[in-house]
């Protein structure tokens, strides 16, 4: 088996979606950092991966993907007998919960992280109003959640699985706002994202050093869990794949 081949940046949630999968495989990867303020992802070479021009992008050997959440569901399939068992054949809850996380979380938090935690990074001002709305929004969302927490340990069931990974990079950047309250505030909600965020899935995301502004990323890392961030992030546009 070779080396798989991870075309994305570390600040991407969709990239770390990618990776944390890869990694509670056990797979080994390359990271191919995409540069886009440079236009890199709107060059020939990259849009013959992706014709949209949006990251990440994986390729396995032969075989290129793109959109992190049908990317996951590959590496679940084809490496079914590596690692964690993320697909589990037969099970609705979970179909139902991968669902739920694409449409119902995602756009309610995506937003909300976009305002506290992006924007000023970028040196932009936080919407506040924007901001409560998503957060309403979210705690909605949430409260689902804890509904469902309070009768199962995961999203789909008594094991960790695809559900519950693919919610890992956006409440992470959330934990890290004024709005982790969203998550602490609900018992079952926090218990189960205490769960899934002590996992130890190999953490090996391949960055620049700190120091090191000379990659083709043009950014310092500090590396938590499974990505960095630094005052110097560039404007981002909307090539983030979902």
């Amino acid at each position: 088996m070779g080396v798989l081949k991870v075309y994305g940046m570390p600040m991407s949630t969709n990239t770390v979606r990618v990776v944390a999968a890869i990694n509670e495989k056990g797979l080994d990867y390359e990271l191919a950092l995409v540069d886009l303020r440079t236009g890199a992802h709107k060059q020939p070479d990259f849009l013959a991966l992706n014709p949209f021009g949006q990251i990440p992008v994986l390729q396995d050997g032969d075989v290129v993907l793109f959109e992190s959440r049908a990317i996951n569901r590959y590496l679940a399939t084809k490496y079914k007998e590596s690692g964690e068992e993320l697909l589990p054949a037969g099970s609705a809850a979970l179909e139902v919960w991968l669902e739920v996380e694409a449409q119902q979380f995602g756009p309610a938090i995506s937003e909300l992280v976009f305002q506290l935690f992006i924007k000023p990074l970028l040196g932009s001002v936080t919407d506040a109003a924007a901001a409560e709305a998503q957060a309403t929004k979210l705690g909605k969302v949430l409260d689902v959640y804890e509904e469902r927490l309070a009768k199962n340990k995961y999203l789909a069931g008594d094991e960790f699985t695809l559900a519950d990974l693919n919610h890992m990079p956006y409440i992470n950047y959330l934990m890290r706002t004024p709005k982790a309250e969203l998550i602490a505030a609900r018992p079952h909600v926090k218990a189960w994202w205490d769960a899934v965020s002590a996992r130890p899935p190999g953490r090996k995301l391949q960055l620049p050093s700190p120091s090191d502004r000379s990659s083709s990323s043009g950014f310092c890392w500090n590396m938590t869990w499974m990505h960095g961030w630094c005052n110097g992030i560039p404007q981002f546009d909307d090539q983030f794949a979902e």
